[in-house]
């Protein structure tokens, strides 16, 4: 735990499902929480204080909900809390070649949902090191390159993909802690507590990847070969360790995020041509996916594009990949490069999502400050366990001669290297049949396109746009030359500052509520014609905005939300 930064006074949620890996967590956290100098306190009831299991009814099955019962009552006597949590599938139970992922979805947004309801900013998850295998395994047959051959790390920060609360959102420090573990060790762990637990039927079914791989795993019995095979995770998880390092430097010391959404690259200070190639393609990766917020890896073309592009100096040119436009900054001759979200012709509709207000109040700054102080604490922790550049392995391998270079450097032997090759071929035989099968049954082109278009916001109500702005408006009734107008009042609450507007009042029409969607070019143009005319009551604001307005880049103006009526009008724009 103390790798992790956490200490037994932290507030610590348990996923658990009953099984004996999450079992075998509920005796070893319980454990830890009530032993030693630091140990908590029970609370009235005899539940350790600070620690809660989450338990989630996928109901997917008949049995679902009494097993949920059945392990809730088999925790609590173990001094855990419990709550149960069920799924609801507004669109009707999951397709089959869906289920599993979109049950791990459910089940993290539910873990989210939970622990910000309960104030709680760690969660442990009971991943074990034949899991790892397991991910290693599947991921070599999909082609990964080195970093996600290394698998699940030992901790991760978890952002919710929806928002229930407007003050800002600390996140969720994800902790595994028995990846040292093999599921043999689950097992004695329970036997040795005197602790039942409950076995899912579905994870003997072939007809999920990750079965099926375990399946063949555990018939490979060779202590050498589970003993080769976490030796070349643990050297590929030492590779991810160092890449990380150095992409968190280089954004750290080359990468300026503006308040827009929007980051600007100083190609001097970051030197690309001096990078190890896998070191660019993460730090690209993440300056990427944080502006675009997307989840997906950037990979293949995509990423081939943008390392091309960042080597070249000074930048000239402007490119559009992985969901963002990048150009020369302007002003800077080249010398950096501007990173913005792409939302010109993308295909994809605007992402927001509504809440009613909910601020954390003073237990949520509390909870922010304990998360804060263990993550600080587990990265004093793993900054000594960064590995220096010569004792890292596959920076320069090609993803593909991974396990060659392996064998060449002693981590596996030729035993082992045969049978990973076995598994490899055998999983990959599986993937692209499936994959076939699914071409086949899909449309004629593969992908339907959404065209972005507004969405109403109800006075009161506060929106979270594509992951990046939280907005919200009112209506004050006030008289204006004997006419009574209900006028919007625009404000945003956004990392604790509440940002101004260059339109902090406008007309709107009582009885619809404005939409929202992204600036474009004819919000610009209607707000240069506004500014011509001086004796408009709109002309200040106009004017004002434009001022504002000058100071983002144009490309970077598209990624800001903008209030219109239902005509399509501009009403407001958020400007700092």
């Amino acid at each position: 735990m103390a790798m992790a930064g956490l200490k037994p006074h932290h507030r610590i949620a348990l996923g658990v499902s009953g099984g004996p890996d999450s079992v075998a967590l509920c005796v070893l956290t319980a454990g830890w929480k009530t032993a030693g100098a630091n140990a908590v306190t029970t609370e009235n009831g005899g539940f350790i204080d600070g620690l809660l299991a989450i338990i989630v009814d996928h109901g997917l099955r008949a049995e679902s909900k009494e097993e949920a019962n059945i392990v809730s009552h088999r925790v609590s006597k173990m001094g855990i809390r419990c709550e149960i949590a069920c799924c609801d599938w507004p669109n009707g139970r999951p397709k089959q070649g869906q289920l599993q992922e979109a049950a791990r979805e459910m089940r993290y947004q539910i873990f989210q949902e939970v622990c910000a309801q309960h104030q709680i900013g760690v969660l442990l998850i009971a991943h074990h090191a034949d899991d790892q295998a397991e991910l290693f395994i599947l991921r070599l047959s999909r082609n990964s390159g080195v970093l996600g051959l290394a698998g699940m790390p030992f901790t991760s920060q978890i952002f919710p993909t929806y928002m229930h609360y407007h003050r800002t959102n600390q996140g969720i420090l994800l902790v595994r802690p028995l990846l040292e573990f093999s599921k043999e060790d689950m097992y004695k762990i329970c036997l040795g507590s005197s602790e039942d637990w409950v076995e899912d039927p579905t994870n003997q079914s072939q007809l999920y990847t990750r079965n099926r791989i375990r399946m063949v795993l555990n018939k490979m019995s060779s202590s050498i070969f589970k003993f080769e095979l976490q030796a070349l995770i643990s050297a590929c998880r030492m590779t991810r360790t160092y890449v990380d390092q150095i992409g968190y430097s280089l954004i750290r010391d080359a990468v300026v995020v503006k308040d827009h959404g929007y980051a600007v690259i100083d190609l001097q200070i970051l030197c690309p041509s001096k990078i190890e190639d896998i070191c660019l393609m993460k730090f690209l990766s993440m300056v990427l996916q944080f502006v675009s917020q997307r989840q997906r890896q950037i990979r293949g073309s995509a990423l081939k594009l943008l390392m091309d592009y960042i080597r070249i100096f000074p930048c000239k040119s402007s490119i559009t990949a992985a969901g963002c436009y990048l150009c020369p900054d302007p002003g800077s001759r080249g010398s950096k490069v501007l990173v913005c979200c792409c939302n010109d012709d993308c295909g994809l509709p605007l992402k927001m999502e509504f809440f009613e207000s909910h601020p954390y109040g003073q237990q949520g700054n509390f909870v922010a400050n304990e998360l804060e102080n263990s993550i600080e604490d587990e990265n004093s922790y793993a900054n000594h366990l960064v590995p220096n550049a010569t004792d890292v392995h596959f920076l320069d391998v090609n993803p593909e001669l991974v396990l060659t270079e392996a064998k060449r450097l002693n981590i596996i032997g030729e035993s082992t290297y045969n049978s990973i090759l076995v598994l490899q071929k055998q999983e990959n035989t599986h993937f692209r049949s499936k994959t076939e099968a699914i071409s086949d049954s899909g449309s004629k082109h593969g992908v339907e396109f959404v065209t972005p278009v507004g969405k109403s916001l109800q006075p009161g109500q506060f929106c979270y746009f594509m992951d990046r702005f939280i907005l919200t408006w009112k209506l004050n009734n006030k008289i204006d030359n004997d006419v009574v107008s209900d006028l919007v009042d625009y404000n945003m609450d956004f990392s604790e500052k509440d940002w101004s507007f260059c339109c902090t009042s406008c007309v709107a029409d009582h009885n619809k509520a404005p939409e929202l969607r992204h600036m474009v070019e004819s919000d610009w143009l209607y707000l240069t014609e506004l500014s011509k005319y001086p004796l408009s009551k709109n002309f200040l604001q106009s004017k004002q905005a434009l001022r504002l307005l000058k100071s983002i880049p144009g490309r970077a103006r598209r990624s800001l939300p903008v209030l219109i009526n239902h005509h399509g009008q501009l009403l407001s724009i958020p400007v700092s």
